[in-house]
This record gives C-alpha cells, sequence and structure tokens, in this order.
C-alpha cells in the first residue's frame, strides 16, 4: 500500500471515528463540501477561527465562575454565544472545555491527516 493509499485510509477511518463519536456530523460534511482547489483550507480555517472565539469564550466563562459572587448573567451571556444554552456551574464549564479540548485535538489530527494527503499529491 502506497503512502497516498494508507493517509486516505487512515482518514477515512478516523473521520468516521468521530462521525460514530459524535464530534462530527452532517454539518461538518456541508462544510466540507465549500472546500474545493481555489481554497483546499478552508474548512481548517473555519474551524480554527471557532477555535479561537471557543477559548475565549471559555477562558472568559471560566474566570466569571471563579468569582466570589458569580454575576450569572454574565456566565448565562457567554454560554449562550458558545452554545445557545445555558450552564450555572463550574463542573459544567470544565466538562465543556474537556470536550472542546477534545474535539480540537481530533479535528487537528483530521486537518493533518488531510494536509499529508494533499502534500503526497492527492
Amino acid at each position: 500500500m502506497d503512502v497516498m493509499s494508507q493517509l486516505q485510509r487512515q482518514w477515512l477511518e478516523h473521520s468516521a471515528f468521530l462521525r460514530k463519536e459524535g464530534y462530527l456530523d452532517d454539518q461538518f460534511e456541508q462544510l466540507r463540501k465549500l472546500q474545493d482547489e481555489s481554497s483546499p483550507d478552508f474548512v481548517v480555517e473555519v474551524v480554527s477561527i471557532f477555535f479561537d472565539d471557543s477559548e475565549k469564550l471559555l477562558n472568559n466563562m471560566a474566570r466569571a465562575l471563579e468569582q466570589k459572587v458569580v454575576d450569572f448573567k454574565q456566565v448565562d451571556a457567554h454560554v449562550h454565544q458558545f452554545k445557545g444554552s445555558s450552564a450555572r456551574c463550574l463542573r459544567c464549564a470544565q466538562k465543556l472545555q474537556f470536550e472542546y479540548s477534545v474535539l480540537k485535538t481530533q479535528l487537528e489530527y483530521l486537518f493533518r491527516l488531510e494536509q499529508q494527503i494533499r502534500a503526497a499529491g492527492g
């Protein structure tokens, strides 16, 4: 099996795993359909913006929850920005940060495989 086939197989297996685990869905596939030869890094760029914005929101949320007097209106605003729902405890924010971290790591690996496939001529 050549390098290209091996990388493509890894990419397919990993994306299938992410879909099975619930990290990828039809919206991700729709986003990928917008990517073409003129914008080969479109999905990576969109997801990178999401990661940057999410990290800021999660950090703001965590800081707000760590205050002696928690301003739940501020926390609620951050949560609504991030997911469109409300969470009002530090444990929820920590779980959200963990899930976000897992998602970021898994998608970054998927994108690295995709870059390797392109670099190998695919």
